[in-house]
């Protein structure tokens, strides 16, 4: 059961993230009390109220229907619609020649762990697994629930599965799987076969096309086709493979493989950095951060908030005034969430370690380099002070880090900088 679905159609939407950050399903939706969504933050009676008596009129639907529990779990809308989707087709290179190789029990528990680390890697970015065929597996992103960013989310999905399929060793047997994607507009939701066949079809080219670009796929690669290429702009680096021919299109299809994430910080900078128009009707905003940038200058310390609705042009108004100071002395410290990483605290420094910030000769440590500061506590008479890590006075980083002290006398080591 989609319970994001099920808030927004009691107009109750905003407690979407606690429902998803508690893990709420169908199944503990129906059991949820009036203090269970007081703890979720639930403040309102009336809304506790219109809670309660829709989870009750749900329960009564479900009991009426002879619908368990279990199979709550597997409701989707079953109404098709037209929709912009991001389809993966997942393949496990070789398997014909392990089925020459290993007894059908082994293979069938090779089958499963590969099944279970698609699963697995598909699941941490909200993609759905619609379908297993023997060794191949069908994703959708996009659907049932859709988000901004789900090409983005497709192609991480890919390269995650590629290298935990390519950490398994089941039955002494070494894994590699390959990846076709393609982004497009589908017909999605309609309900084929019957009893344990059943399924939700999706129709469209998309389908055809990612299919195609995972069978020219190489092994441990992820293939990906030019609409989905322009949707994830320089989040990532790719190789360009040029146009190929692929069965059932007339036309060569380009396609490019992805590598890696790439090094570019800015989610904004990567997808829309390269032809930025000028900046239209926030000469106000504007002129109010150069005025806070002037005070702070003058020592008197600033901090300002930009917030507005997605997409306004909160990034753009920050590039704006970045390139006015462009000609000034400043440091620019830049951290950034991730909606793939809301369970790891601090993931916006874990993200950005000091090499981000100083140059890459300035991060090695330099043997002999002599500090412009004494430790604490100082030795007695002066000495010469070398350090272990960059991470000290001379890059100007504030972080205690152990160093060690050549001083005369023998004492004085493993001192720590104030």
């Amino acid at each position: 059961m989609d319970v994001a679905e099920w808030l927004r159609g009691l107009g109750l939407e905003q407690y979407t993230p606690a429902f998803r950050d508690n893990d709420i399903d169908g199944e503990v939706l129906r059991r949820l009390t009036g203090e269970d969504l007081r703890e979720l933050g639930v403040r309102s009676i009336g809304h506790r109220r219109r809670l309660l008596d829709a989870i009750s009129a749900l329960s009564t639907a479900l009991a009426g229907a002879g619908v368990t529990l279990a199979s709550t779990e597997m409701l989707v809308r079953a109404d098709a619609e037209r929709r912009q989707l991001t389809v993966m087709f997942c393949d496990l290179v070789g398997s014909t020649e392990l089925s020459s190789r290993l007894d059908p029990e082994d293979l069938r528990e090779v089958i499963a762990a590969y099944h279970r680390a698609v699963a697995k890697a598909v699941s941490g970015f909200d993609g759905f697994v619609a379908k297993y065929m023997g060794d191949g597996v069908l994703v959708y992103f996009g659907y049932p629930r859709a988000h901004e960013d789900d090409a983005e989310r497709a192609v991480r999905a890919g390269l995650a599965l590629i290298d935990a399929v390519g950490r398994l060793e089941a039955k002494a047997v070494k894994l590699q799987a390959r990846v076709g994607i393609a982004t497009g507009l589908v017909v999605v939701g309609d309900l084929i076969g019957e009893g344990s066949a059943q399924e939700q079809s999706v129709v469209g080219e998309t389908p055809n096309l990612a299919a195609r670009l995972q069978s020219v796929a190489e092994a441990d690669a992820v293939v990906i086709a030019a609409s989905t290429r322009r949707l994830v702009g320089d989040l990532f680096e790719y190789r360009d493979l040029g146009a190929i021919e692929v069965k059932g299109i007339a036309e060569p299809v380009p396609a490019w493989q992805v590598l890696r994430s790439s090094a570019v910080a800015s989610r904004f900078e990567a997808l829309r950095g390269a032809g930025l128009t000028s900046l239209v009707g926030r000469d106000e905003e504007l002129d109010m951060l150069l005025r806070r940038w002037a005070r702070a200058k003058a020592g008197d310390g600033q901090v300002v908030l930009i917030c507005g609705e997605p997409g306004i042009g909160k990034s753009r108004i920050a590039a704006a005034l970045e390139e006015r100071l462009r000609g000034e002395p400043h440091l620019r410290l830049r951290y950034f969430c991730s909606p793939y990483h809301q369970d790891s605290a601090l993931y916006p420094f874990i993200d950005q370690p000091a090499a981000r910030r100083i140059s890459p000769a300035r991060a090695r440590p330099r043997t002999g380099w002599k500090s412009s500061r004494p430790c604490s506590p100082a030795p007695r008479r002066p000495t010469r002070t070398w350090h272990s890590s960059p991470i000290c006075c001379h890059c100007r980083l504030l972080s205690a880090t152990r160093c060690r002290t050549s001083a005369r006398s023998g004492r004085r080591k493993g001192h720590w900088r104030r």
